[in-house]
């Protein structure tokens, strides 16, 4: 999910979410407790929460609370060590958890406790250097308080407060230290070690050890287990008579409006009744306009059409273009994609007649309880949220439709409910990222630079599905990133927006619209180096001669991928940049075609820029994993619909890269004082384009939509 500036209405005031955002960005949040999922050390009593952040044990232990959600992208240890890297302790002490929903944890980008955009460290970095400092001084403070002596005088490091002689452990000085006001303004180190290294991730011991626990392995006394069983056709609703009648070996059948749910004692059970369960839909009158082609036949017109929202102008594109030496069109098309979690939806809900308490892989705890609130009527007080570890998120985890059913089946049945999503369900039901269709329109002069450049975008909006006030001149924004503000130098530009208004369900699929404009910008790009006869590097070196440090990242994934280095027979090389989420990616992929209809992916070169760098392998890692991501989407991923009925049922028809197809791939981490960016979605825009470009260059077939092989259900192993 991108960044936006929209409120989110979280079922707290407005004040209380500000309030706890301002204090946890200065540092203050401090003197009251939280309630705290119970490790070992605390529940013995020997743990001493010093702050909303950190607790420590009389065994020396570090636990830090996370308020951003870990799904795999390694935030839970990354925001611990910046943590930990201003309280000067060692790592090994270290632990993280994943905070319950409160205001106070609220990430600073959203205003609420959501994770995604790549906002976690943007967000969280400088509020946790700043709860790590303060209390770091809570103990200096405390030492020399016991000591009598200056604070001047007394220096903290590897967790042992020392003033000449004499010296004590944070273990022993953290009952003291808590009881002190928080300094204002606590003093951030310049340098540590810490920062910047490749430390264990604390998350990984649990998932190899099977202790980890993620939604599916929540267990609780008296629990129930319900499968759900949706219409077929998106939007399908029970026709207003239905009584449901309890199959043989289900414990109840829930109707829900738009679904039932059949409650059983396993999960399994209660999938294979759902499936059995015979029910007469009432169809929406939105079918017809939710085919696939129905939805390219308006896209056509809406491309044709006089009508569009300008997202941003420079100069007069349409002129320059109309007198350009050398003119340039083309328009491309992608699909709409699933999100396709490893880890099933699913979420655990106990509802009583007083009381709610959810457990969920859930990106947005503070939807969560708003969502618990909306249904059960209880105030925020009465509902206690618990984030579990997720099977991936990818933006899909976003979304309440599985939240509310298992609250709503709980709070029927009046005990624990944990409701699971089947695959079929789950692609038939899936909020989709969004088909596109966009045309860009090009001039150079007799030199190759570009004069003119149009963009238009004719695509769904999330953004108004959700809340149509949301769009701001017609604009959504999370539609043009990736097309708007971009580094090269065109000497005039236009970008419009014209929202497809197709009823079926998107949402924020992982880098969101920069995974839909980087394919069309950089294909074009490329296009246009052909036109001018300028080679695709140096004509993207030349656009971006007036950024600096987007041109050392393009520079450095050049070098890594050996661009000008000679080539085996019968491969191909291509190359793509992208900026969005606070950072700067290049990537450059090196192709070949074994067969028609087929491509292998030797090698992906990938560089990228996103400020400071908290743990190289995570940054290393989050790119290897965007880059499988965006490769499967781009050669195989697509859903169509037959009158609102999806054309995936399950992953034997969403093909996803496999081992053995898997490429070599090499990151470099370029080093740049830029602020803070973001590592868990700027790594799939560029893969699509760079093997496009590829591909281009390989077959003198340019692939304008994807995606590229949309009838492979192979590819070749050579």
């Amino acid at each position: 999910m991108s960044k936006h500036n929209e409120a989110v209405k979280t079922g707290v005031s407005r004040r209380e979410v500000v309030a706890g955002i301002g204090a946890a960005s200065a540092g203050l949040v401090f003197g009251f407790s939280l309630p705290l999922t119970p490790n070992a050390a605390m529940a013995a009593g020997t743990t001493t929460q010093i702050s909303a952040w950190i607790a420590i044990g009389t065994d020396e232990s570090i636990t830090v609370q996370i308020g951003a959600q870990e799904m795999g992208q390694g935030i839970m240890s990354g925001l611990a060590q910046v943590a930990a890297s201003e309280l000067m302790v060692d790592w090994t002490k270290v632990q993280a958890q994943i905070a319950l929903a409160n205001p106070v944890y609220a990430n600073p980008i959203f205003h609420a406790q959501m994770t995604g955009g790549s906002t976690s460290m943007r967000g969280f970095y400088q509020p946790m250097r700043v709860a790590g400092a303060t209390v770091r001084e809570m103990l200096v403070q405390a030492a020399a308080n016991a000591w009598g002596v200056p604070v001047s005088s007394c220096t903290a490091a590897n967790g042992v407060v020392t003033s000449g002689a004499q010296s004590m452990t944070y273990g022993a000085l953290a009952p003291a230290a808590a009881l002190l006001t928080p300094p204002a303004s606590p003093a951030i180190l310049g340098t540590n070690p810490l920062i910047g290294t490749s430390v264990p991730r604390l998350d990984l011991p649990s998932k190899v050890n099977g202790s980890a626990v993620f939604g599916l392995d929540v267990r609780v006394p008296n629990m129930v287990y319900a499968a759900i069983k949706q219409c077929p056709t998106i939007g399908g609703t029970l026709p207003t008579s239905y009584k449901p009648t309890v199959p043989t070996g289900a414990i109840a059948v829930v109707p829900l409006g738009n679904a039932v749910a059949v409650v059983a004692n396993t999960t399994w059970a209660a999938i294979q009744l759902a499936r059995q369960l015979s029910v007469s839909w009432v169809l929406p009158s939105t079918a017809a306009s939710m085919d696939s082609a129905a939805i390219a036949t308006a896209a056509t017109t809406l491309m044709a059409g006089t009508s569009a929202a300008v997202a941003e102008t420079v100069g007069s594109a349409n002129s320059a273009i109309a007198g350009a030496a050398k003119k340039f069109s083309a328009t491309y098309s992608l699909p709409y994609l699933a999100h396709a979690c490893m880890e099933p939806l699913n979420c655990t809900a106990s509802v009583t007649a007083t009381t709610c308490e959810i457990w969920a892989p859930t990106q947005a705890p503070a939807l969560v309880a708003a969502t618990a609130a909306a249904i059960t009527g209880f105030s925020m007080d009465k509902i206690t949220v618990h984030t579990t570890f997720m099977g991936g998120g990818l933006g899909r985890k976003f979304e309440m439709d599985y939240i509310s059913q298992s609250i709503r089946v709980s709070k029927a049945l009046q005990r624990p409910v944990k409701l699971t999503w089947s695959r079929e369900e789950d692609f038939g039901h899936d909020q989709y990222r969004p088909m596109a269709l966009i045309r860009i329109n090009a001039g150079l002069d007799a030199s190759g630079n570009v004069l003119g450049w149009a963009n238009r975008i004719v695509s769904p909006s999330i953004l108004y599905q959700r809340n149509p006030a949301s769009l701001v001149n017609g604009i959504d924004s999370q539609a043009v990133d990736g097309a708007v503000g971009l580094d090269y130098n065109f000497k005039s530009r236009l970008v419009e927006f014209v929202r497809h208004t197709a009823p079926n369900p998107v949402g924020f699929w992982r880098s969101v619209g920069h995974s839909l404009n980087a394919f069309s910008v950089e294909s074009a790009i490329d296009e246009l180096a052909l036109l001018g006869n300028i080679d695709p590097l140096v004509f993207r070196q030349r656009l971006l001669a007036n950024a600096p440090r987007g041109l050392a990242v393009l520079n450095a994934a050049a070098q890594l991928g050996g661009w000008s280095s000679p080539l085996p027979a019968g491969r191909a090389r291509g190359i793509a940049y992208s900026v969005g989420f606070g950072s700067i990616v290049a990537q450059m992929a090196e192709i070949s075609q074994p067969v028609a209809g087929a491509i292998k992916v030797h090698r992906v070169a990938c560089a990228i820029d996103c400020g400071p760098v908290v743990n190289p392998d995570s940054v290393i890692a989050q790119m290897e994993g965007a880059i499988v991501h965006g490769l499967s989407a781009a050669l195989w991923g697509q859903i169509k619909f037959t009158k609102g009925v999806s054309s995936v049922s399950n992953f034997s028809k969403y093909r996803v890269l496999r081992m053995l197809e898997m490429p070599q791939i090499n990151v470099t981490i370029v080093k740049s004082d830029g602020p803070v960016g973001g590592v868990g979605e700027p790594g799939v825009p560029p893969i699509a384009p760079a093997i496009a470009n590829a591909y281009a260059r390989l077959t003198k077939t340019r692939v304008r939509t994807l995606p590229m092989f949309p009838a492979a259900s192979t590819m070749s192993e050579g």
